[in-house]
């Protein structure tokens, strides 16, 4: 017989328990104090930066290639302070998903929700234009105290972790919808709902096209202009920032106009001109240890 290659279909396959196990104490690290908590992410994080050599590769090769204007010193402390900041995320996740102790509204700052309501007062349905910070859970779960919204994800292969994020997310959010279903998307803002949607990770070249990310050709879906188009949606940047004293910041920005222009590479690159703007002022915050340049025109493999 060969080597068996399927993936677990049932929750209680004993190929599953490790990962019952790793969410049993996922969720204990969750009860932690929040700003003990944070600061053993933090304490995660610069373990990360001195073991998890690939990710921490990746981090570096992203900021030189997003900040050459940097002195190498300066990349490498904003790499290094980006790997710290995804360390302190993966905890973070744990609290926002299992403590409902914690009052996080009470340490939120809000900006720009004017645009919400607004586009709201209009009937119409909102795309929100989501971007990877690190903080992308607590940010979802902090969003969730404004208003009711489904979030677009990728769902995981693991069943067990998939599960976890399901239930965790969905303390707070109206509903997940999987990236694929944009049927689901589309009908969704037609009848007036809130929708987040992160066009910012490289998901491969089929329907994409390379646009200008910091300057380097990024494979970005082309997706967005269609929805927006077919949901007849304003799409509103939304970003979320860590603050000093572990308050948070969720910041709304103005309803990007003349979008869709039914040119989808134009709308796609201003699509990345837009996330740029707002990584720009957290950059350390951003989720680097992603291949965001993967994919390039000319085959070449950028994180060797």
């Amino acid at each position: 017989m060969g080597k068996r290659t399927n993936r677990p279909t049932r929750l209680s396959d004993p190929r599953l328990y490790p990962s019952w196990i790793g969410v049993g104490l996922f969720w204990l690290v969750g009860q932690l104090p929040w700003n003990f908590l944070l600061a053993t992410g933090r304490g995660l994080g610069h373990l990360a930066w001195r073991l998890a050599k690939r990710r921490s590769h990746i981090a570096r090769t992203n900021i030189r290639l997003c900040f050459p204007e940097l002195p190498p010193e300066e990349q490498e402390n904003l790499a290094r302070r980006s790997v710290i900041s995804t360390g302190e995320a993966i905890l973070e996740m744990a609290g926002s998903f299992s403590n409902h102790r914690i009052d996080l509204d009470k340490r939120l700052v809000i900006k720009g929700m004017e645009h919400i309501e607004q586009a709201r007062a209009e009937g119409k349905g909102v795309l929100l234009l989501g971007m990877h910070f690190n903080s992308i859970d607590v940010g979802s779960r902090l969003l969730g105290y404004l208003m009711d919204f489904y979030a677009v994800y990728r769902p995981n292969d693991n069943r067990v972790i998939d599960r976890l994020i399901n239930q965790g997310r969905g303390n707070y959010l109206k509903g997940n919808v999987p990236r694929s279903d944009i049927r689901q998307m589309i009908r969704l803002l037609r009848n007036g709902e809130v929708l987040w949607y992160a066009p910012d990770q490289d998901y491969g070249i089929a329907h994409a096209v390379f646009v200008p990310f910091f300057g380097i050709p990024a494979a970005t879906i082309t997706a967005t202009s269609r929805i927006a188009r077919m949901g007849k949606a304003r799409v509103i940047p939304t970003a979320h920032y860590r603050l000093p004293g572990g308050r948070y910041q969720i910041e709304f920005g103005p309803p990007l106009e003349n979008f869709p222009s039914g040119d989808d590479e134009a709308d796609t690159a201003r699509i990345n001109q837009t996330i740029e703007h707002y990584v720009r002022k957290h950059p350390e915050q951003y989720l680097w240890v992603h291949k965001r340049f993967k994919h390039q025109p000319d085959g070449a493999h950028i994180y060797r």
